[in-house]
């Protein structure tokens, strides 16, 4: 019973790890749950961040550059 707890613990802390990856929490809790807690932390590795949402121009809804938000 403890090995179970130990492995749904693995595959939930991987996912927390992965909430702000490109699959999210769920995607990632269930790689690790159905394949193994290895598997999902290589995937998990293997990733990339998710892309950040261009910002608009609240008059016009042109897209701003990065270099536009940071002066701000």
């Amino acid at each position: 019973m403890a090995v179970y707890l130990l492995y749904v613990a693995l595959c939930i802390l991987i996912a927390f790890i992965g909430s702000n990856r490109k699959f999210g929490f769920w995607g990632y809790f269930f790689c690790s749950l159905f394949l193994t807690p290895a598997i999902g932390a290589l995937v998990l590795v293997a990733s990339d961040p998710r892309p950040k949402k261009l910002e608009k121009c609240p008059k016009c809804a042109y897209p701003l550059s990065e270099s536009a938000t940071d002066r701000q």
